[in-house]
């Protein structure tokens, strides 16, 4: 018997085809820094409108009742936040909603607080029987007009313009209620001779 030997087919063999390096896309370098721009200047705005939104806000002077201090026109900073994080104190300049039309806002020097007993006579604050010392407001600033003492009710906040003689304030609309209150000036920033953190 024979005995048939299979044998498989020659196959040729073909070298395999040197690797050849495939080139990766890399990102545009113009377009990477363009993103990156445009990443930043969104966050910047987002920070931005949160400070302005929640903490800081630009406000224009109107009117002369805080001269010499503050100017008609003048441009400054008031902070929204203060208040959350502090008591109003005797000084502060505050930015209030007029209580008479809520809808406009009035800017004023703070003289006494929830229990104090305030008069004004010719300019002067006499504070709880006691002349108070204001040097932001000189002699030719005072006025000749004299009020009775008041008491401050609880919650409430007495107000003075430094400007005695042409300001509209608490001897006319009487105290401010606290929730009216809802920002401290804290810096000037137009004119730019101006420029600094308001007394």
């Amino acid at each position: 018997m024979l005995e048939e030997q299979l044998t498989a087919p020659a196959v040729e063999t073909v070298p395999a085809a040197e690797a050849q390096p495939v080139a990766v896309a890399q990102p545009d370098r113009h377009l990477r820094i363009l993103n990156s721009w445009i990443r930043d200047l969104l966050f910047s705005i987002a920070i931005s409108l949160f400070i302005i939104l929640f903490v800081y806000q630009p406000v224009k002077v109107e009117g002369g009742s805080m001269e010499p201090g503050l100017h008609d026109q003048e441009r400054i900073f008031i902070n929204k936040l203060a208040y959350r994080l502090e008591d109003i104190q005797r000084g502060d300049i505050v930015v209030f909603h007029y209580p008479r039309d809520p809808s406009k806002s009035f800017i004023k020097r703070v003289v006494g607080l929830p229990g104090d007993r305030v008069r004004v006579f010719g300019g002067h604050v006499y504070l709880n029987g006691k002349l108070t010392p204001e040097p932001y407001v000189p002699e030719e600033y005072l006025d000749s007009r004299a009020f009775p003492e008041v008491k401050v009710p609880a919650d409430t906040y007495y107000v003075l313009g430094d400007h005695r003689s042409m300001s509209d304030d608490s001897r006319d609309f009487g105290p401010v209620q606290r929730s009216l209150i809802y920002g401290k000036a804290v810096f000037g920033y137009w004119p730019m001779e101006k420029v600094g953190v308001l007394h």
